[in-house]
């Protein structure tokens, strides 16, 4: 009891001897907030123009194996998200090294720039970039008000769903033996990445 008696107390002159204290933890809160939003103007088409991206940390990703979550950690990750998320996206689960691989896809942004990662579970601590942007060359304008917000999703391509992008190419090949990695630019382009025979490529699909 008396333990618990000095702890209370030790706590309380704490409180009274900086009277800045719950100040210092809304700034803290504001700068956590700065981090997950990032703002600012663009020239666009030759206007200046208000442009947003929103961020997760990457503990925002529970699925993530322990051993991912510290590289990207380590590396000052941030998960950038679409301006159209509606859940936490950009990091997927799929089989892209082979049939049954249990590998993981990451959009990184930090220092300004946005990378697509790579993990495969023969190598976790080891990531492929796949490719890389400045954030501010990924945004496109959206909604009634024309603000600019952050266009680049990836997701998991099955072979049935690879299969069917690539219906409408005149020697249509079969499905392909894994998962290819979609990698989308929001009301664009889709371009497929495969991983065989130890080399990335992309896989052919009816132009737009």
């Amino acid at each position: 009891m008396n333990r618990v008696i000095e702890m209370a107390l030790c706590v309380s002159l704490i409180g009274s001897a900086a009277p800045g204290w719950g100040q210092s933890q809304s700034a803290q809160a504001e700068a956590v907030g700065e981090q997950l939003t990032e703002s600012g103007h663009l020239d666009f088409n030759g206007h200046s123009t208000l442009y947003v991206m929103h961020r997760l940390p990457v503990d925002s990703f529970p699925q993530l194996p322990e051993e991912i979550a510290a590289v990207l950690v380590n590396r000052g990750c941030m998960i950038p998200q679409t301006y159209e998320a509606h859940r936490p996206e950009n990091v997927i689960h799929a089989s892209l090294e082979h049939a049954g691989s249990s590998d993981w896809a990451v959009l990184c942004a930090a220092k300004g720039t946005v990378s697509l990662m790579v993990f495969f579970g023969s190598a976790p601590g080891e990531p492929m970039v796949l490719a890389w942007a400045p954030a501010t060359e990924r945004m496109q304008p959206h909604g009634a008000n024309g603000e600019l917000g952050f266009n680049w999703g990836i997701d998991q391509a099955t072979p049935a769903q690879v299969h069917e992008a690539q219906a409408g190419l005149d020697r249509r090949p079969p499905p392909p033996t894994h998962d290819a990695l979609a990698d989308s630019v929001i009301e664009h382009r889709t371009v497929y990445h495969f991983y065989a025979s130890g080399t990335w490529t992309l896989l052919d699909v009816p132009a737009d």
